[in-house]
């Protein structure tokens, strides 16, 4: 709790089930806490994610979309989304492909109510990030959003360079993830 303590405020998680046994209690006890799903979220665990994250930062299809809105209804609650871009075109990746966004960025918006932030992205590995970054900033930009996901340990020096609002830098502060 040390970081808390000291005022640290924004925290990311990547799986749903470890977030809520770890959070759950915390999250009671230190009010002004901001818990962030940073990892792929499946539609099965929507139910909980919403209940317990206040920012997503994966929203990749129209079910999950679907799945939060009516979440967030039955709990009067609205998170903060960042839609996940698949800027590399990369089949492993999830992600909605930069031709769909701006439909993507409607149906969200205006039909399901959803509070869209920013975009994200995670760039393909073993590339140059800059590009990358650059063409998520300016579709940010196009679509009139403020914040922007993108970055992690080994790149977010250049994600802050192209206007990063929100870093993902995990494993420099904690260590690598252990199984």
């Amino acid at each position: 709790m040390p970081l808390i303590e000291n005022g640290h405020i924004h925290f990311g998680e990547n799986k749903v089930q470890e977030a809520v046994e770890k959070w759950t209690k915390i999250k009671n006890q230190f009010k002004g806490l901001k818990i962030h799903m940073v990892g792929r979220l499946q539609t099965n665990k929507v139910k909980n994610a919403v209940s317990l994250f206040d920012y997503i930062h994966s929203l990749d299809s129209i079910k999950l979309a679907e799945k939060i809105s009516i979440e967030q209804i039955k709990l009067n609650k609205n998170l903060k989304l960042f839609i996940q871009v698949n800027l590399g075109d990369e089949q492993q990746k999830s992600g909605i492909n930069k031709r769909d966004l701006n439909k993507f960025y409607k149906k969200c918006t205006e039909e399901l109510k959803l509070d869209i932030i920013g975009l994200m992205c995670i760039p393909p590995k073993d590339q140059e990030v800059q590009s990358y970054f650059r063409e998520l900033a300016d579709l940010n930009k196009s679509l009139g959003l403020k914040d922007l996901s993108m970055g992690m340990s080994s790149d977010y020096l250049e994600a802050i360079d192209f206007g990063a609002t929100f870093i993902r830098v995990g494993s420099k502060i904690f260590g690598d993830r252990t199984k």
